[in-house]
């Protein structure tokens, strides 16, 4: 009676297999992948990133050139009165 219900069995079986090998080897890139600092291990990207602070960008705005020396000493001046806890 169910004999004749095998077919439908043979062609679904390859599919869970090639599902159940990508599953794993998504899993071992994922845990072993390494992180954006050159270290290997889980720490992953949100781990690791860092928020630039405003003294970051204004350094890194003179650097490229965007800024001139006069706008940079102002802004670093101004950030320098206006950080918490300098008052």
């Amino acid at each position: 009676m169910y004999w004749n219900d095998g077919w439908a069995w043979m062609a679904f079986m390859p599919l869970l297999w090639i599902a159940l090998i990508v599953l794993v080897v998504w899993a071992v890139v994922r845990l072993t992948r390494g992180t954006p600092d050159g270290t290997s291990g889980r720490g992953g990207w949100a781990e690791s990133e860092r928020r630039e602070t405003p003294e970051d960008i204004l350094d890194r705005r003179y650097a490229s050139g965007e800024i001139d020396t006069d706008t940079y000493a102002e802004a670093r001046e101004r950030l320098s009165a206006h950080r918490p806890g300098s008052r």
